[in-house]
């Protein structure tokens, strides 16, 4: 507002509103799921032989409607959007899928499948969790560690306890590093602690001790660091201190910025009136 006068709405401002509304998210959605099931239906040869003409139009018309979408975002929120994490993450995805795809590159017609991720930076709790689960990773890497270093040491010790008797799963350490492995993923591990104890009938112990550290209380640990990095960020969102965005930075909001400044041309008045009426 200007001396009273309601400042004008520009082209840039209606833009705005537009990307931020809730039915252009929703068709983006739309639009990315659309997608996925042309890449998937353009897995089967009968389908490609059928309606492969239509499918590749229908393909390259939903990416230049991206396309369309990423230069409306840039130009309704200018050096906003360079700022957030996310919009440089869809810039990547679909900038993957604008690379050409025949000759020496046809093998990144692969990589056209990546424009499904963009349901994670457009869905909120979707978005949410991948923020979570980044906070939680200086905590899983932790525990990564503590789970090699446990991989390590038993596979040092089932090649002393094993390696005569069952060649084939610790004839070395590097083949025990692989069988406890397979062990710690649950793939057929009953089999190869039943091959073992026919040599060895006391192994039982071994396998038991190390399912149970290794698959149980490791698993454990990083859902716990997943779910304390998820509860962190809500409390952050949530929270009495969290930030309020500022109007002259540049907030989600279109509007909040023109009502803040009639706001304050109305504490200004305010203020000329009370200086009128002491005057008085």
């Amino acid at each position: 507002m200007t001396n009273g006068v309601p400042s004008p709405v520009t082209v840039r401002d209606r833009v705005r509103t537009i990307v931020d509304a809730s039915w252009f998210q929703a068709s983006v959605v739309t639009l990315i799921l659309i997608n996925a099931v042309i890449l998937g239906v353009e897995t089967s040869p009968r389908a490609m032989a059928a309606h492969g003409d239509l499918l590749r139009g229908i393909d390259i018309a939903i990416l230049a409607l991206f396309v369309l979408e990423l230069g409306l975002r840039v130009y309704a929120h200018r050096a906003e959007f360079f700022r957030d994490p996310w919009s440089w993450f869809d810039m990547v995805i679909v900038g993957i899928a604008l690379l050409p795809t025949s000759g020496p590159f046809s093998v990144l017609r692969v990589l056209r499948v990546l424009r499904v991720l963009r349901l994670l930076s457009v869905i909120p709790s979707l978005r949410h969790v991948v923020s979570g689960l980044f906070r939680a990773l200086p905590g899983m890497m932790s525990i990564l560690f503590l789970v090699m270093l446990l991989l390590y040491v038993s596979a040092v010790m089932a090649t002393r306890l094993f390696a005569d008797d069952s060649p084939e799963y610790f004839r070395d350490l590097p083949t025990s590093l692989f069988t406890l492995f397979q062990i710690a993923t649950a793939d057929g591990w009953g089999n190869i602690a039943k091959d073992v104890m026919e040599h060895t009938p006391m192994a039982w112990v071994f396998f038991v001790v190390f399912v149970l550290v290794s698959t149980l209380v490791a698993l454990n640990l990083f859902i716990a660091v997943a779910v304390e990095a998820l509860e962190k960020d809500d409390g952050e969102e949530s929270g009495d201190g969290r930030a309020v965005p500022d109007p002259d930075d540049g907030g989600p909001d279109p509007g909040h910025a023109m009502i803040m400044a009639e706001l304050r041309t109305l504490r200004a008045e305010v203020a000329e009136l009370r200086r009128e009426r002491q005057e008085v």
